[in-house]
Order: C-alpha cells, then sequence, then structure tokens
C-alpha cells in the first residue's frame, strides 16, 4: 500500500546520524506490517537499511540477531551441533502466519516491536532468554529480557524515538534441551497458544507460555514438575484476565489448551532426563 501522507525518507548510516525524533515519525525495516494498511498519522520514515547491521552474528557468548535480520535469514542459520535448541528457530519461524514473501522482508525486530500475542519471535527469543538492546533517544542504551519486553498486546518497553538495535541468546540457553508446542484454530491460522519448555544440564526447567496470553509468561522450575505442580504453578503465574481473547481463541479455550500442551511438554522432557 503506497503511504501518500509521507514527506520525507532519512535515511542515517550511523547512529549519530540519526534524526531527532518527532510526531509523524516511523522506523522502516522490513515494513511488511507498515505498508499493510493506512498510517494517515506518518510523515516520515526513518530507513534503517543503511546500517547494514549483520543480519546474525555467532560468537563465544552466544548469537547475536540483528533487529533487521529477517525470518528468512534466521531460518538459514547453520548452527553449531553443540546447539540443542536449534530446531526451536525452524519450529518458531514455521509459527508464522505468512508467506515465503513476507519471510524474506519482515524483520524479527519488527516482531517483537509489534509486541503481538502470537509473534512467533517473541516466543523464541522470550524462551531463550533473550536479551534486547534499545537505543535511547538521549544516546543512551537499555537492556530487556525479552520476557520483559513485551508487556501486553502490541504494547512493550519502547518509549517514542527508541530503537531496537539486536537481540541476545546466550550459549547456555541456546545448549538445552527443548519442547515445542503450538495451536490453531485452523490448520494454518494464527497461533492460539505456543509454548516451549527447556531443560538445563542440571535438571531445571523453564516454561515459557506465548500466544494463548497477552505477554510471555515465564515459568521455572527447579526441576521437572509432576503433573499436579504444573497445573498449579500455570494457575498461579496466569489469571484468567492474562488469557488473549480474540477471534483466533477465546481466553477459556487458550486457557485448556495451555493446561495440556504444558503437560505435553513436561512429558516430552522427563523422557529425555
Amino acid at each position: 500500500m503506497d503511504l501518500n501522507t509521507i514527506r520525507e525518507v532519512a535515511r542515517p548510516s550511523v547512529r549519530a546520524q540519526l534524526p531527532v525524533w518527532t510526531a509523524g515519525d516511523a522506523w522502516l525495516a522490513g515494513g511488511t506490517w507498515l505498508f499493510s494498511e493506512p498510517q494517515i498519522h506518518l510523515r516520515r520514515l526513518i530507513d534503517l537499511a543503511d546500517f547494514k547491521w549483520p543480519a546474525l552474528t555467532i560468537g563465544d557468548a552466544g548469537l547475536s540477531i540483528a533487529a533487521t535480520c529477517t525470518v528468512a535469514q534466521l531460518d538459514a542459520l547453520a548452527c553449531p551441533p553443540e546447539w540443542l535448541a536449534a530446531p526451536l528457530i525452524d519450529q518458531c519461524c514455521r509459527a508464522f502466519l505468512a508467506s515465503f514473501k513476507i519471510w524474506k522482508t519482515a524483520t524479527v525486530g519488527g516482531n517483537l516491536c509489534m509486541s503481538l500475542p502470537a509473534g512467533p519471535m517473541i516466543s523464541l527469543t522470550a524462551a531463550l532468554d533473550g536479551i534486547c538492546t534499545i537505543w535511547k533517544t538521549d544516546g543512551s542504551e537499555q537492556n530487556s529480557a525479552v520476557a520483559d519486553f513485551v508487556t501486553g498486546n502490541n504494547r512493550n518497553v519502547l518509549a517514542p524515538g527508541d530503537l531496537l538495535r539486536q537481540i541476545d541468546i546466550p550459549l547456555d540457553a541456546l545448549k538445552r534441551r527443548t519442547a515445542f508446542r503450538q495451536i490453531s484454530l485452523t490448520p494454518l491460522g494464527r497461533s492460539a497458544a505456543l509454548l516451549i519448555g527447556s531443560l538445563t544440564g542440571d535438571g531445571a526447567l523453564a516454561l515459557t507460555v506465548t500466544a494463548s496470553t497477552a505477554r510471555p509468561v515465564r515459568i521455572s522450575f527447579a526441576g521437572i514438575p509432576g503433573a499436579a505442580e504444573l497445573r498449579e504453578a500455570i494457575r498461579q503465574h496466569i489469571p484468567d484476565e492474562l488469557y488473549h481473547d480474540d477471534v483466533h481463541g477465546k481466553p477459556a479455550w487458550r486457557k485448556h489448551m495451555t493446561l495440556r500442551l504444558a503437560e505435553e511438554i513436561r512429558a516430552e522432557l522427563q523422557g529425555l532426563v
């Protein structure tokens, strides 16, 4: 869709060239949502393409994902064999309600910044202890765990003019055993519940609940809990009002599926111990 209210497109290549943020500005990365509907309040786009950030960087500390990394680039990553959590990348990429054309343009950072409950890049990076680096308008930086970055449906910690620079995944998280469950109302529909369990080397379990809830929920256990303990922990950490309600699933059904998928994850990871 043409954005016929845009008067200027800024193309900075270094941070010092970023223009002063004003009302009517928007960041442009993939633009798959930006150009999908009228944006009559916008007057200027700030294009991030000329920063030329490396999409993916594997280092001693883990994996760094640029906010401008596309879904296709992430899905094509050749992971080291010791990254036992690597299958999650493929699983979460395929949880998108999107065509291959969108994959080549949509960005990981854009998915986080949209902060929709069904955002699968939120699910992936939250489950793997991702840390967001945010460029603040005053020139400083702020770090935020992905699980805390998203605060609700289409809401996050970004203030006007803040820019998500990258997401860092620690090496220890990439080496965990994981289990993935996702369900939609229709075979190719938007995720109504997406749960990921991860098991550390010392047997601690972390369960990340997304899509069924308005924001990510992390529940940690010192070991693999029993079925009753798991159900009670979910009930304690996720009040009924936190379950998302839209055409893709009613809260009561999302809660039921969350409990069911969590038990499947618990049983799968228990079998790996």
